[in-house]
């Protein structure tokens, strides 16, 4: 399920702004991940870009007017609204929006709008007074109540030197709401909880004990949650990962932290997924400054941390579904089964962490799932692409 586009028939309306420039880029994106993409440009588009520019880089026709020189091209409004997938209009300037949100089909784009019954998304880009303006917001706000996806441009500086907000969105946000209307949304209504990445146990104010743990897995965990309907919420060790689109990240460090984080909010959710790695041991003492290195003792006294996925065990709910990870080197499925059971889980990913090639802080990952009723070997992929087959397993236990 990552190459979501693969096949996906694609309406891309390009409108006149200057951040049409950027829009190439994203053609060029949505074609190498096998999308079939075709561009309709405004009159004031072709201002900016050149038609020949978006047929280079999506290897298809560029459509400018109602009235092309062929059958099919005085047709396109309807064959093109017809076969789609999905529409995105970006940059989508203050004039197009008021057009669309009174029905207004002066064009080939907005015609095209009209006669498609795939979801349309829009992407404003415009000076930040115009986007502020009761006009445009009336308008937007007819566009939600129709059913279009108004998607929030980003707030930075503009090409006319001012800084607010209306900038054209981040493609990495809107890839990610595409992504999302082009899956089945199998967890619609659903609340899932999803920790992620290492923690750490301060022994002073400059030093501390963790590990290996990148968040990679949990992250992309969240983001296939929700792009399949699930309301997601992560809570995060410390990471470099940005927070995926769409998800609410509570970010926590010690293990004591994401304890009181997780038992918080585990009783109103449906599926809890653990690929945290937490700390299982805290120094017994916390210097309040940092200690000298001829200071520090050459033995460290431990206490251990609360185990939160065995009390979620504990306190699982009936129709709760807990789903644990585990990172081992040696005897997997003897292991993932111990843990299996004693902490009362559906399901555990075990991950082999003996190799260079996948685990903490790699790209990729291949990991064993056990049930209590079974296994499955998953192949070695992206961690984005395992996460999409976990998912489809936990489809088979809601």
């Amino acid at each position: 399920m990552t190459n979501v586009f693969a096949g996906k028939n694609i309406i891309l309306g390009v409108t006149g702004s200057i951040a049409a420039f950027k829009v190439a880029g994203w053609v060029s994106t949505l074609a190498k991940e096998e999308a079939n993409v075709s561009v309709i440009m405004t009159d004031s588009a072709r201002r900016f870009v050149t038609p020949l520019t978006f047929e280079a880089l999506s290897g298809n026709k560029t459509y400018c007017s109602m009235f092309g020189s062929s059958d099919r091209d005085s047709m396109a409004h309807i064959s093109l609204g017809r076969e789609a997938d999905l529409l995105l209009i970006a940059p989508a300037t203050a004039n197009t929006i008021a057009r669309l949100a009174n029905g207004i089909a002066d064009d080939l784009l907005t015609t095209t709008a009209l006669v498609t019954r795939a979801g349309v998304f829009i992407c404003p880009a415009m000076n930040s007074k115009m986007y502020s303006h009761p006009a445009t917001v009336t308008n937007i706000r007819k566009l939600k109540k129709i059913g279009y996806h108004v998607l929030d441009p980003a707030h930075g500086m503009m090409a006319c030197k001012e800084e607010g907000e209306g900038r054209l969105a981040e493609w990495d946000d809107v890839a990610e709401y595409l992504a999302k209307a082009l899956t089945e949304q199998e967890f619609i209504g659903k609340k899932v909880l999803i920790t992620a990445g290492p923690t750490r146990e301060p022994l002073d104010p400059a030093r501390f004990l963790s590990n290996r743990s990148s968040g990679k897995m949990g992250y992309a965990m969240a983001r296939s949650a929700f792009r399949r309907g699930a309301d997601v919420t992560l809570i995060s060790g410390p990471t470099a990962l940005s927070c995926p689109t769409g998800v609410n990240r509570i970010e926590v460090e010690s293990a004591q932290d994401m304890f009181d984080a997780v038992l918080k909010r585990s009783g109103k959710t449906d599926i809890i997924v653990k690929t945290s790695a937490v700390a299982d041991y805290r120094p017994a003492k916390r210097a309040e400054h940092k200690v000298k290195k001829e200071q520090i003792e050459p033995h460290l006294c431990l206490k251990q941390n609360p185990d939160i996925l065995y009390e979620l065990g504990k306190r699982k709910t009936e129709g709760q579904i807990l789903i644990g990870f585990a990172a081992e080197s040696q005897d997997l499925r003897a292991a993932g089964m111990r843990k299996l059971k004693k902490k009362n889980l559906d399901l555990i990913a075990v991950n082999d962490i003996s190799g260079t090639n996948s685990g903490f802080e790699s790209e990729n990952n291949q990991v064993l799932l056990l049930f209590s009723d079974g296994s499955v070997d998953l192949p070695h992929t992206s961690k984005q692409h395992t996460a999409d087959l976990i998912w489809d397993k936990i489809v088979l236990l809601s």
